[in-house]
């Protein structure tokens, strides 16, 4: 007797269930948490297994399409083909056209299909890095299942930045790809990149050859906290243009602006080691080796020096397409300008004097730091400069980056200056993550700066009304290297850090540590995969899993 075909179909149904691939949840619960999370656990979710297919709705998401295949591939081990066209089902598709605030997404999942949709591509983007932290970090081998349902989401801050320090110490380029990688993981848009100080000068400028000749290279560095006692090591390296523009390329394929920072008047020793007439005093004068404010500074009274600036921003520009350019403008002393002849002459030439807000040689400062403005306003770019720039009055068009507390960008948003947060008690990151012993230097002067305090700072300054609070452009986080020799010491430090961070500058502003603690758990899993040196003793335990 032939078996009827109702036996048939029963009997090829049951042997697809027991060969069913195994699956693990992903979960949208990522950090940074996103704004809106719907899912209906009634129907059936979308399973991302080897035969998904990508689909690239537009050329603007083929990149993201791309990355997005890649994560899968690291997490599952599948190997995700793109196409431009969606199947029947089984497909994630990638579009970028949705009408809304720049940086957002909506993620729309159901059991023949997963959408990621951006308002531009860095918000299909973001989706994507939601689909990434979503699946679990032990997904080898497994399918995974996506709830259905929506995302919604959008960030609170179009600024959020991350600062780099490779003057005190070098970190290759490779290094710093990983650091944008980090970024990228985090949400995190701007790379503020600090390239010159008076420990060394690391960006090629090819008119001026002696800033890497000369300035990229210190004979030795003092150990500990300037205690005369040397290393005897020569350190240095800089970047060549052919570098920097590949890593600005990098970068921006995955939607980060690197901003450099070209550091003055003040913080140019290695400029002025190189080129000794740009001084007050004439030098001699060494590429630092240790740490600190130099009394030595660019010399305001001397044409040549202005001519100097040109020429750097020139190159600068050239190398660099971001609008924002970092000018630096903290901690010059003014003692050479008080004893320098030429300086007193161009204070007295232009005018300046004392007030009751600000002394002459801070508006000498001004004066020198206008002349980069409108310079590089020439080029059609715009500065930032650290909170000291309001002291002798900044220029209308700066962005005020308020580092020794948040009185500076309150100060900056009432006189019409945007403002980014980066206060160092909340938002320093080369100081020590907690006080357990054997805990690794970081820099000295101000107390640790705890994952809890990180999470729970609220950036916004209080007392500013609804149109000074749009001033308020950005939050960002410092990592300088003082103190910080080598790129595995630097990744510790901003991890897990960098996961508050994230919760600050993309999140709403609501608060839950333990929910935060939660998922930042699951994504230091991650952080384990990619190999990432952390600092997981400071990521509270899962109490409730211990009970």
């Amino acid at each position: 007797m032939k078996p009827s075909i109702l036996l048939l179909t029963l009997a090829a149904a049951g042997a697809a269930a027991c060969t069913q691939r195994p699956a693990v949840e992903a979960d949208y619960a990522v950090v940074p948490l996103p704004a809106v999370i719907e899912t209906d656990t009634a129907a059936a979710p979308f399973r991302l297994n080897p035969d998904t297919r990508i689909v690239a709705a537009d050329s603007a998401s083929a990149s993201n399409a791309a990355f997005l295949a890649e994560y899968i591939g690291a997490l599952t081990g599948f190997a995700p083909e793109i196409t431009a066209t969606a199947p029947g089902s089984d497909y994630i598709r990638i579009s970028c056209d949705k009408p809304g605030r720049a940086d957002s997404y909506v993620i729309t999942a159901n059991a023949d299909s997963l959408t990621v949709t951006g308002t531009d591509a860095a918000g299909a983007f973001y989706g994507v890095q939601t689909l990434r932290k979503a699946i679990p970090a032990a997904a080898a081998g497994n399918d995974v299942l996506f709830a259905a349902g929506e995302v919604r989401d959008s960030p609170r801050f179009l600024y959020r930045g991350a600062h780099l320090d490779c003057a005190r110490h070098f970190f290759s380029a490779d290094s710093v790809k990983q650091f944008i990688d980090i970024l990228a993981l985090h949400n995190i848009n701007r790379l503020h990149w600090h390239l010159t100080d008076d420990q060394g000068w690391r960006v090629e400028i090819k008119s001026r050859p002696r800033l890497t000749e000369v300035g990229s290279m210190r004979p030795q560095t003092v150990i500990g906290v300037n205690t005369g006692v040397y290393d005897s090591i020569p350190h240095g390296g800089f970047y060549t243009q052919e570098q920097l523009r590949d890593i600005v390329d990098y970068a921006a394929a995955r939607h980060i602006t690197i901003i450099p920072e070209i550091d003055l008047p003040g913080h140019m020793q290695a400029a002025l080691a190189s080129y000794p007439e740009l001084g007050c005093t004439g030098g001699p004068y060494e590429v630092w080796q240790i740490w600190g404010v130099s009394k030595d500074v660019l010399c305001a009274g001397n044409d040549s020096v202005y001519a100097f600036l040109d020429d750097v921003m020139t190159e600068i520009t050239d190398i660099f397409p971001s609008e924002l350019i970092h000018i630096g403008g903290d901690e010059c002393p003014k003692v050479r300008w008080q004893e320098c002849a030429r300086c007193q002459a161009r204070i007295r030439e232009l005018g300046l004097r004392r007030d009751a807000s600000s002394s002459a040689e801070e508006k000498l400062q001004s004066h020198l730091m206008g002349h980069v403005t409108d310079f590089l306003a020439t080029r059609g770019r715009r500065v930032i400069g650290w909170d000291e720039m309001l002291e002798g009055g900044a220029t209308d068009n700066a962005v005020i980056m308020s580092w020794r507390g948040t009185d500076g960008a309150t100060a900056a948003a009432r006189a019409g200056h945007d403002a980014i947060i980066v206060p160092y008690k909340f938002l320093y990151f080369d100081f020590a993550q907690s006080t357990a012993p054997g805990e690794p230097a970081g820099a000295h002067w101000s107390t640790p700066v705890l994952l809890e305090d990180v999470y729970n700072f609220e950036p916004v300054p209080e007392g500013l009304t609804d149109e000074e609070k749009e001033h308020i452009i950005g939050v960002q986080a410092n990592l300088w290297s003082e103190f910080i020799p080598t790129f595995q010491h630097m990744e510790y430090m901003a991890l897990p850090r960098m996961g508050a961070l994230a919760e600050l500058q993309w999140g709403t502003g609501r608060k839950d540590y333990a929910d935060f603690s939660r998922r930042l758990r699951r994504l230091a899993r991650h952080y384990d995969l990619a190999g990432y040196n952390y600092a997981a003793h400071t990521i509270p335990a899962d109490t409730a899993a211990s009970r």
